[in-house]
């Protein structure tokens, strides 16, 4: 049977995370997730499951979290019901500590616990007819704190060390990325309703923006300088304060401008044109970042980034 529309699943893991997540994805897909702008977060990428019963292409969404608190009550608030009630996987990745009780440690625990929060609370925990697995990166010895921190929360601890160690352990059960990979393919992937399907292709698009953009910070037809192409939640006002404070900001130098006041209607000139483009680099990341999250949420994010580059200026 081919799935034509698999529920989804959301792989996540801390900030300073992103060559844990990354190495983890391309084990499990055999291919490298494709960053959007310059994170990995807001990203998606294609699991290809094939098994006896059925075949799919199973679509990961990548985020980063630097606040897990945070990003916990934005999973559980009800803006994300919708969210949630499309996933049939989640993945959390982190770096196994060598010290439990060290910074890395602690770190690590409060992501695991705020995102068990989300499975046990948004989910249904271990009675969900879902598969929710936390990956511990590392050589580690001694896992059973992890294992045991995990399965309070109703996550299955696997854990994923350097490719010579053997892919069974010595009851002949799979381990690391293979027995991650055998929990995903006995999950069921599809119950996603067709009621739900345009919004998720609405979302899984706005993942794919940024590939059509390129490391310039343009696109084929110049400089995209529109707050409403960022679709991250700040107006027009905004922007315009914004774009205010860029201009004036160039006019700090000694470059004599070749335009006016943004006020009057001409076009910047080539400095104040590259600073918008940085400027606005910059906010497509953060765009990146929040995408999933509640628009309420993603309004405060929104804020917040054009005050930091304001700030900046």
């Amino acid at each position: 049977m081919d799935i034509s529309n698999p529920r989804r699943i959301l792989a996540v893991s801390l900030a300073d995370s992103t060559q844990h997540l990354t190495r983890v994805i391309k084990d499990l897909t055999g291919t490298h997730p494709e960053q959007t702008s310059t994170t990995l977060a807001g990203s998606s990428h294609n699991l290809p499951l094939k098994t006896a019963y059925y075949t799919a292409e199973v679509p990961i969404w990548l985020d980063l979290i630097s606040s897990p608190s945070e990003w916990a009550d934005s999973f559980l608030s009800p803006e994300a019901k919708e969210v949630l009630e499309v996933l049939g996987g989640l993945v959390i990745v982190f770096a196994l500590p060598i010290e439990s009780q060290s910074d890395e440690g602690k770190a690590a625990r409060e992501l695991i616990q705020s995102v068990g929060k989300v499975v046990k609370e948004g989910l249904g925990g271990w009675s969900w007819d879902g598969v929710s697995l936390c990956l511990g990166v590392g050589e580690i010895d001694d896992v059973n704190e992890w294992e045991d921190c995990c399965a309070d929360l109703g996550l299955e601890f696997v854990q994923v060390r350097s490719k010579t160690i053997k892919e069974r352990n010595e009851f002949g059960e799979k381990t690391g990325i293979p027995r991650a990979l055998e929990a995903l393919e006995s999950n069921d992937w599809s119950q996603v309703s067709e009621d739900l399907e345009s919004d998720l292709k609405e979302f899984e698009n706005e993942l794919r923006i940024e590939k059509d953009v390129k490391d310039n910070g343009k696109d084929k037809d110049g400089p995209d300088l529109d707050p409403e192409s960022l679709d991250f939640g700040f107006d027009r006002e905004d922007f315009e304060e914004l774009r205010q404070a860029i201009w004036n900001s160039g006019q700090d130098n000694d470059e004599p401008s070749a335009g006016n006041n943004p006020d009057g209607g001409e076009d910047l000139n080539d400095n104040e044109i590259r600073k918008m483009e940085l400027m606005m680099m910059k906010l497509q990341a953060v765009r990146d970042t929040s995408a999933g999250l509640p628009e309420e949420q993603r309004k405060k994010v929104a804020a917040k980034a054009v005050a930091e580059v304001m700030k900046e200026l």
